[in-house]
Protein backbone atom coordinates (compact mmCIF):
# COMPACT_ATOMS: atom_id res chain seq x y z
CA UNK A 1 0.00 0.00 0.00
CA UNK A 2 1.31 3.25 -0.84
CA UNK A 3 2.70 5.32 1.54
CA UNK A 4 0.35 8.53 1.14
CA UNK A 5 -2.68 6.02 2.17
CA UNK A 6 -0.32 4.76 5.36
CA UNK A 7 -0.02 8.41 6.29
CA UNK A 8 -3.87 8.97 6.39
CA UNK A 9 -6.12 6.31 8.91
CA UNK A 10 -4.83 3.31 6.66
CA UNK A 11 -8.24 2.35 5.65
CA UNK A 12 -7.75 -1.82 5.19
CA UNK A 13 -7.94 -3.45 1.66
CA UNK A 14 -9.95 -6.61 1.49
CA UNK A 15 -9.72 -7.02 -2.01
CA UNK A 16 -8.81 -5.74 -5.30
CA UNK A 17 -8.68 -6.59 -9.18
CA UNK A 18 -8.82 -4.59 -12.06
CA UNK A 19 -12.44 -3.80 -11.66
CA UNK A 20 -13.57 -3.89 -7.80
CA UNK A 21 -11.39 -2.74 -4.57
CA UNK A 22 -13.08 -3.66 -1.85
CA UNK A 23 -11.74 -1.76 1.58
CA UNK A 24 -12.62 -1.15 5.37
CA UNK A 25 -13.72 2.44 6.42
CA UNK A 26 -12.55 3.94 9.23
CA UNK A 27 -15.02 5.43 11.60
CA UNK A 28 -15.67 9.13 11.23
CA UNK A 29 -14.26 9.47 7.85
CA UNK A 30 -16.50 11.04 5.41
CA UNK A 31 -16.95 8.24 2.33
CA UNK A 32 -16.86 11.33 -0.31
CA UNK A 33 -15.49 15.10 -0.12
CA UNK A 34 -18.22 16.89 1.33
CA UNK A 35 -18.40 20.46 2.87
CA UNK A 36 -15.95 19.71 6.50
CA UNK A 37 -13.01 19.68 4.21
CA UNK A 38 -11.99 16.71 5.95
CA UNK A 39 -9.98 13.69 4.27
CA UNK A 40 -12.87 11.87 2.31
CA UNK A 41 -12.03 7.91 1.63
CA UNK A 42 -13.16 8.20 -2.28
CA UNK A 43 -10.08 10.97 -2.51
CA UNK A 44 -7.86 8.91 -0.13
CA UNK A 45 -8.17 6.09 -2.27
CA UNK A 46 -7.98 7.91 -5.67
CA UNK A 47 -4.39 9.25 -4.54
CA UNK A 48 -3.56 5.81 -3.38
CA UNK A 49 -4.51 4.19 -6.75
CA UNK A 50 -2.57 7.17 -8.29
CA UNK A 51 0.75 6.08 -6.58
CA UNK A 52 1.37 2.83 -6.66
CA UNK A 53 0.08 2.55 -10.16
CA UNK A 54 2.10 5.51 -11.26
CA UNK A 55 -0.93 6.59 -13.33
CA UNK A 56 -0.96 9.74 -15.05
CA UNK A 57 -3.96 12.32 -14.78
CA UNK A 58 -7.06 11.31 -12.99
CA UNK A 59 -7.51 8.07 -11.37
CA UNK A 60 -11.33 6.86 -11.86
CA UNK A 61 -12.80 5.04 -8.88
CA UNK A 62 -16.64 4.61 -9.06
CA UNK A 63 -18.49 5.16 -5.54
CA UNK A 64 -21.01 2.19 -5.33
CA UNK A 65 -22.77 2.90 -2.17
CA UNK A 66 -22.37 5.07 0.65
CA UNK A 67 -21.62 5.02 4.77
CA UNK A 68 -22.62 7.31 7.05
CA UNK A 69 -19.45 9.77 7.85
CA UNK A 70 -19.55 8.14 11.98
CA UNK A 71 -19.76 4.18 10.41
CA UNK A 72 -17.05 2.05 9.26
CA UNK A 73 -16.99 -1.37 7.78
CA UNK A 74 -16.26 -3.16 4.25
CA UNK A 75 -17.09 -0.92 1.43
CA UNK A 76 -16.91 -1.78 -2.24
CA UNK A 77 -15.91 0.91 -5.11
CA UNK A 78 -15.69 0.43 -8.72
CA UNK A 79 -12.21 0.49 -10.74
CA UNK A 80 -13.88 0.87 -14.70
CA UNK A 81 -16.83 2.44 -15.51
CA UNK A 82 -18.76 -0.47 -16.39
CA UNK A 83 -18.32 -2.27 -13.21
CA UNK A 84 -19.91 0.66 -11.66
CA UNK A 85 -22.65 0.64 -13.83
CA UNK A 86 -23.00 -3.14 -13.29
CA UNK A 87 -22.61 -3.28 -9.31
CA UNK A 88 -25.66 -0.28 -9.31
CA UNK A 89 -28.04 -1.78 -11.07
CA UNK A 90 -27.16 -4.93 -8.58
CA UNK A 91 -27.85 -1.85 -5.93
CA UNK A 92 -31.62 -0.83 -7.60
CA UNK A 93 -32.37 -4.33 -8.03
CA UNK A 94 -31.66 -5.29 -4.56
CA UNK A 95 -29.17 -7.90 -5.85
CA UNK A 96 -26.84 -6.10 -3.49
CA UNK A 97 -26.14 -7.73 -0.35
CA UNK A 98 -25.54 -5.52 2.73
CA UNK A 99 -25.67 -6.90 6.48
CA UNK A 100 -24.81 -4.51 9.55
CA UNK A 101 -24.17 -4.80 12.89
CA UNK A 102 -25.72 -2.20 15.37
CA UNK A 103 -25.80 -1.81 19.36
CA UNK A 104 -29.19 -0.24 20.25
CA UNK A 105 -30.45 0.52 23.59
CA UNK A 106 -33.01 -1.21 25.13
CA UNK A 107 -34.49 -4.82 24.12
CA UNK A 108 -36.68 -4.94 21.35
CA UNK A 109 -40.14 -6.80 21.79
CA UNK A 110 -39.81 -9.04 19.08
CA UNK A 111 -36.24 -10.81 18.53
CA UNK A 112 -36.80 -10.22 15.11
CA UNK A 113 -38.57 -8.97 12.40
CA UNK A 114 -39.02 -6.43 9.24
CA UNK A 115 -39.21 -3.35 9.36
CA UNK A 116 -41.26 -1.21 6.45
CA UNK A 117 -41.52 2.66 6.84
CA UNK A 118 -41.15 5.38 4.28
CA UNK A 119 -38.31 8.36 4.71
CA UNK A 120 -38.59 11.96 3.72
CA UNK A 121 -34.97 13.67 3.95
CA UNK A 122 -34.63 17.16 5.13
CA UNK A 123 -31.24 18.55 3.06
CA UNK A 124 -31.16 21.67 5.20
CA UNK A 125 -30.89 19.84 8.82
CA UNK A 126 -29.15 16.73 7.20
CA UNK A 127 -32.02 14.56 8.98
CA UNK A 128 -34.44 12.21 8.05
CA UNK A 129 -38.28 11.93 8.97
CA UNK A 130 -40.03 8.83 9.02
CA UNK A 131 -43.51 7.77 8.45
CA UNK A 132 -45.70 5.00 8.61
CA UNK A 133 -47.65 5.31 5.73
CA UNK A 134 -46.92 6.31 1.87
CA UNK A 135 -46.37 10.31 2.13
CA UNK A 136 -45.46 13.17 -0.75
CA UNK A 137 -41.59 12.82 -0.92
CA UNK A 138 -41.14 10.06 0.98
CA UNK A 139 -39.27 6.65 0.06
CA UNK A 140 -40.20 3.16 0.72
CA UNK A 141 -37.36 1.75 3.44
CA UNK A 142 -37.63 -1.83 4.48
CA UNK A 143 -34.53 -3.88 6.53
CA UNK A 144 -35.03 -6.77 8.23
CA UNK A 145 -33.16 -7.01 11.56
CA UNK A 146 -32.52 -10.12 14.26
CA UNK A 147 -31.31 -9.50 17.81
CA UNK A 148 -28.16 -11.74 18.40
CA UNK A 149 -27.88 -10.87 22.14
CA UNK A 150 -28.26 -8.84 24.92
CA UNK A 151 -25.95 -7.08 27.82
CA UNK A 152 -26.73 -4.04 30.09
CA UNK A 153 -29.31 -3.24 28.88
CA UNK A 154 -28.25 -2.88 25.23
CA UNK A 155 -29.16 -5.46 22.50
CA UNK A 156 -26.58 -6.41 19.55
CA UNK A 157 -28.25 -6.33 16.20
CA UNK A 158 -27.55 -8.04 12.45
CA UNK A 159 -29.58 -6.24 9.88
CA UNK A 160 -29.80 -7.15 6.45
CA UNK A 161 -31.23 -3.51 4.46
CA UNK A 162 -33.23 -4.50 1.62
CA UNK A 163 -33.14 -0.78 0.78
CA UNK A 164 -30.35 1.79 0.99
CA UNK A 165 -31.86 5.05 2.21
CA UNK A 166 -29.96 7.89 4.10
CA UNK A 167 -30.13 7.42 7.95
CA UNK A 168 -31.92 4.36 7.46
CA UNK A 169 -31.08 2.39 9.81
CA UNK A 170 -30.25 4.95 11.96
CA UNK A 171 -34.10 6.40 11.62
CA UNK A 172 -35.76 3.13 11.89
CA UNK A 173 -34.66 1.40 14.40
CA UNK A 174 -35.40 4.53 16.62
CA UNK A 175 -38.78 4.84 15.83
CA UNK A 176 -38.71 1.51 16.83
CA UNK A 177 -37.96 3.30 20.11
CA UNK A 178 -34.63 1.52 20.21
CA UNK A 179 -32.26 3.98 18.75
CA UNK A 180 -28.02 3.25 18.05
CA UNK A 181 -25.65 3.51 20.85
CA UNK A 182 -23.80 7.00 20.33
CA UNK A 183 -26.31 7.97 17.75
CA UNK A 184 -26.51 12.22 18.38
CA UNK A 185 -28.91 12.51 15.91
CA UNK A 186 -31.93 10.29 16.59
CA UNK A 187 -30.84 9.08 20.13
CA UNK A 188 -29.61 12.60 21.62
CA UNK A 189 -31.92 12.10 24.92
CA UNK A 190 -30.25 8.50 25.97
CA UNK A 191 -26.66 9.11 24.54
CA UNK A 192 -23.66 11.24 25.52
CA UNK A 193 -21.69 13.77 23.54
CA UNK A 194 -18.33 11.81 22.11
CA UNK A 195 -19.70 8.29 22.28
CA UNK A 196 -18.73 6.43 19.11
CA UNK A 197 -22.02 5.57 16.89
CA UNK A 198 -22.46 1.89 17.04
CA UNK A 199 -23.18 0.94 13.22
CA UNK A 200 -20.38 -1.02 11.50
CA UNK A 201 -20.86 -2.56 7.40
CA UNK A 202 -20.57 -6.28 8.79
CA UNK A 203 -20.64 -7.96 4.97
CA UNK A 204 -21.18 -7.19 1.88
CA UNK A 205 -22.15 -9.38 -1.51
CA UNK A 206 -22.57 -9.11 -4.67
CA UNK A 207 -22.08 -10.38 -8.51
CA UNK A 208 -18.64 -9.65 -9.92
CA UNK A 209 -19.19 -7.32 -12.84
CA UNK A 210 -17.39 -9.25 -15.33
CA UNK A 211 -16.71 -12.96 -14.13
CA UNK A 212 -20.24 -13.69 -12.72
CA UNK A 213 -19.10 -15.16 -9.99
CA UNK A 214 -20.65 -14.50 -6.32
CA UNK A 215 -18.22 -12.17 -4.13
CA UNK A 216 -18.62 -11.91 -0.28
CA UNK A 217 -16.58 -9.99 2.30
CA UNK A 218 -16.71 -9.92 5.98
CA UNK A 219 -15.38 -6.90 8.21
CA UNK A 220 -15.53 -7.55 11.78
CA UNK A 221 -16.31 -4.38 14.29
CA UNK A 222 -13.25 -3.16 16.50
CA UNK A 223 -12.95 -4.60 20.33
CA UNK A 224 -14.01 -1.45 21.27
CA UNK A 225 -16.80 0.10 23.43
CA UNK A 226 -19.50 -1.03 22.53
CA UNK A 227 -18.66 -3.86 20.69
CA UNK A 228 -16.52 -5.59 23.27
CA UNK A 229 -19.46 -5.98 25.66
CA UNK A 230 -20.69 -8.26 23.02
CA UNK A 231 -17.41 -10.42 23.48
Amino acid sequence: MGSRLRMHMNPQILYEDNHLLVVVKPVNMPTQADDSGDRDLLTLLKADLKLRYQKPGNVYLGLVHRLDRPAGGVMVFAKTSKAAARLTQQVRDRKFIKIYRIVVHGVPSQSKGRLRDYLLKDTSSNSVKVFSEPSPGAKEAVLKYEALDTKNGFSLIQICLETGRSHQIRVQMANLGHPLYGDQKYGAGVNSPGQQLALWSLAIGFQHPTKGEMLHFVSEPPPVMPWKMFG
